[in-house]
């Protein structure tokens, strides 16, 4: 397993729509393992292909607190929602932001699992959010993009911010060596 580079916004690549699977293979599983590995270490509860930057429609999930119910889903697709669920999100691509977000409290979805068998589920809560929220990596829409212009622009000077100085860090820490 490798653990895989997350693409930050406001990187356009996170932008991009997923295309869907073909085939569950092997390199599919690869990277199925490698997005636990990397959403497991980042801390995550949810991963998305085109977060680290495979524009095809894989998220991986684990909501639990033990780290012991992995959920893959290949080409997932939501058939129903309903009810209505506002909870503070963040994302492993907008690092250090938490906003409220109105999300489908109830979702069924189609996908197909890590071994490319149908699966038909039933998700609520915190499990059903976490869904949608990584589904939306996959169309290209982020959770910033459900909160006012305002703020976003104000998340993007920030995150831009902290990413100039990471570089100025890195260059001074190279320039001591």
């Amino acid at each position: 397993m490798a653990k895989l580079n997350i693409l930050h916004f406001p990187d356009t690549r996170l932008r991009n729509k997923a295309k869907p699977v073909a085939q569950v293979d092997g390199a599919v599983r690869k990277l199925i393992d490698d997005m636990f590995e990397t959403m497991y270490d980042a801390p995550g509860i949810g991963l998305a292909a085109t977060q680290v930057n495979v524009d095809r429609r894989v998220i991986v999930i684990d909501v639990s607190e033990e780290h012991d119910a992995p959920l893959a889903l290949v080409n997932p697709e939501i058939v129903a929602r309903d009810g209505e669920e506002e909870m503070d999100e963040g994302c492993l691509s907008v690092p250090g932001i938490y906003e409220k977000v109105q999300r489908a409290d109830h979702i069924r979805l189609r996908a197909l699992d890590r071994d490319g068998n149908p699966l038909e589920m039933e998700a609520q809560g915190l499990l059903a959010v976490c869904i949608q929220h990584e589904i939306d990596h996959l169309d290209g829409k982020l959770f910033i993009d459900y909160l006012s212009n305002l703020k976003r622009q104000r998340i993007k000077k920030k995150l831009q911010k902290e990413s100039r100085q990471e570089r100025r860090d890195a260059e001074d820490d190279r320039r001591a060596i």
